[in-house]
């Protein structure tokens, strides 16, 4: 018995030491700035790091659109960031980042509705399914959900973005891209490789990066900056939805020794708000510091061809692009 005990107090003891050093190294954004008259977007923002940096964003004094696809529970957590920050110019709008069609609708009603964009956070994501699946617009969800949508709304709100210069797009990516070999941009779907959940989460997140790159060449002298980032090992609800034993996994290990949720967005919202990041673009953040991506990150040539690829497949058309 004695033992038994001796073993969990152990194990207690050396959580408690991983979770107090990771959390005390963790980066925290000390930028002070103001965002009043400033417009964000942050994708994602009904739970974890998107509800964590609108919070803060409302609280600089931002207009923040929530863009989500569960309105009621948005709506709820909307209602709490205005009582918390006291700032009333906080919007839920309808956004499913997998159906092409909602980000299509969703970008038409910002162009119409908002004079300008300074802020896009791309953060809406899922950790995969434990099955392949596609969508309507017959794009394998995971990377529809993380990546496509996130690819063409940025396109379609693009225009709005360089007339709000200087203004920034951050992309929420994930360490787990340094698990790809490779990159086949003729098969983004899984159609003819083997599909694993793990596979189409990270190869996603891989995405996101390259998608930053390309865009940073085509955004070149018109004051807007795109930087992606990796968040840290956060407790979120994406592990949970995912419904396997490994995300559950995670879940609690993340619960137990990662960072919280505020934690996690810092690195968000220092790349949305600090002044020391003004112009700087395509680079990838950890813990609010400019880190290395993987080797096929980096790849110039990898990032062109995902962008030609990617436009074929949400069918971008001539009137929609704006770089």
């Amino acid at each position: 018995m004695m033992l038994w005990v001796g073993v969990v107090v152990g194990v207690a003891v050396v959580v408690g030491v991983v979770r107090l050093v990771y959390r005390g190294v963790g980066g925290r954004c000390s930028s002070s700035r103001r965002l009043d008259g400033r417009t964000v977007i942050v994708t994602g923002a009904s739970a974890g790091i998107g509800k964590a940096a609108a919070l803060d964003f409302a609280q600089r004094g931002a207009r923040v659109i929530m863009a989500c696809r569960n309105l009621e529970k948005a709506g709820k957590v909307a209602d709490e960031i205005v009582k918390a920050s006291g700032n009333s110019s906080v919007e839920v709008r309808l956004l499913d980042t997998s159906d092409l069609g909602s980000v299509r609708n969703f970008a038409q009603g910002v162009l119409k509705s908002e004079e300008y964009l300074h802020v896009l956070v791309n953060n809406a994501g899922i950790a995969g399914n434990y099955s392949r699946a596609t969508t309507k617009d017959g794009l394998e969800i995971t990377m529809a959900t993380n990546y496509y949508g996130h690819f063409l709304l940025t396109n379609l709100l693009l225009g709005l973005l360089k007339k709000s210069a200087p203004s920034r797009i951050i992309n929420v990516s994930s360490i787990m891209h340094k698990f790809n070999s490779k990159l086949d941009p003729e098969d983004l779907n899984f159609e003819k490789m083997s599909y694993h959940r793990l596979s189409s989460y990270n190869q996603s997140k891989l995405c996101q990066i390259l998608f930053t790159l390309e865009l940073t060449e085509k955004l070149k002298g018109t004051n807007v900056t795109a930087n992606s980032l990796h968040p840290g090992a956060v407790a979120t609800e994406i592990n949970l939805k995912a419904r396997s034993f490994t995300t559950y996994v995670a879940h609690i290990l993340f619960k137990l020794m990662g960072k919280d949720c505020a934690l996690g967005a810092q690195t968000l919202i220092y790349l949305a708000v600090a002044e020391e990041v003004e112009g700087v673009s395509g680079k990838y953040f950890v813990d609010c510091k400019e880190e290395a991506c993987s080797e096929l990150a980096r790849h110039r040539g990898m990032a062109k061809k995902l962008w030609e690829a990617s436009e074929l497949d949400v069918k971008l058309q001539e009137e929609e692009t704006h770089y």
